[in-house]
């Protein structure tokens, strides 16, 4: 016992180490968007944070650079945060369905119906993107949040987690249920839903981040800079060729993107993690 005692600093200095690798990045980005780009091109660069920093990103929100033709960092923000919000819910709100009508409604085909969405785990977005652009196309999606968010919805994923969450309920509640004259609706809003809300928090989460960090597809579906998102305005925001990139806003773009994620994990914390550690999954 005692020699453990003396190594238990061990675990300690490796998640410290750990942290310094995954933090040190971010400072730097800190520090560059307070400086001007003539300080960043300065090498080596200083890591002591400069004076610019309010200014930065005042420039960075209002018109972002001539890469996103004016449009500013707090627009395309909204926009990824209206696209990661559609989908985060969506993709619930469909999961829920049909898993609650694979596990608790006998009808034919109903497992062959289950493992069709299952294998549309094999098939992501890049693999069906032609196709997908063509139906958005024809049904006039295109620069729309409908064509942000409609065609990344359906989720096999969720679908899969809430089925072996619904097959946990014991039979008793659903026969108490029926007892007490619960339909099938009333006994979703009121029950099913209820007891799988640490499922529904940490799906959130992760399917939030999924679709904030969404870059291939509205790159595609996307023409206007008014519907330009915040990973796609960062992208934009790095000059080719002879055109010099203003890195002090590029810099301050990539802090501003990473706080709804951040805000969003740090919110629903205590769902999240009761929500993967929890005895039902």
């Amino acid at each position: 016992m005692a020699g453990s005692g003396r190594g238990a600093w061990i675990p300690h200095a490796v998640l410290l180490a750990g942290l310094a690798l995954v933090l040190f990045p971010v400072y730097v980005a800190f520090v560059a968007s307070s400086l001007t780009l003539r300080d960043i091109l300065d090498a080596p660069m200083t890591l002591i944070p400069g004076p610019y920093f309010f200014a930065n990103y005042r420039a960075a929100l209002a018109e972002g650079t001539i890469g996103t033709s004016g449009q500013g960092v707090a627009a395309m923000m909204a926009n990824s945060l209206v696209m990661a919000l559609a989908i985060a819910v969506g993709k619930i709100a469909i999961s829920i369905l049909s898993a609650y009508a694979v596990v608790f409604f006998s009808f034919p085909l109903r497992m062959v119906f289950f493992w069709m969405i299952f294998v549309t785990l094999m098939l992501p977005v890049e693999v069906r993107i032609i196709p997908t652009y063509q139906v958005a196309a024809d049904l006039r999606l295109i620069d729309s949040y409908a064509g942000l968010a409609l065609p990344l919805i359906a989720s096999a994923t969720a679908t899969l987690l809430f089925r072996q969450f619904f097959l946990t309920i014991p039979d008793e509640i659903v026969e108490a249920a029926k007892l007490d004259g619960a339909g099938p609706w009333r006994f979703l809003v009121w029950i099913a839903i209820p007891l799988s809300r640490t499922n529904i928090a940490a799906l959130f989460v992760i399917l939030f981040i999924y679709g904030w960090n969404q870059y291939l597809w509205p790159l595609l579906v996307t023409n206007s800079p008014e519907m330009t998102t915040i990973v796609v305005g960062i992208r934009q925001m790095i000059g080719t060729g002879d055109a010099q990139t203003a890195w002090h806003l590029v810099m301050a773009t990539a802090l501003l993107a990473m706080l709804p994620p951040v805000a969003v994990v740090m919110a629903m914390q205590r769902w999240f993690v009761a929500g993967l550690i929890e005895p039902e999954k």
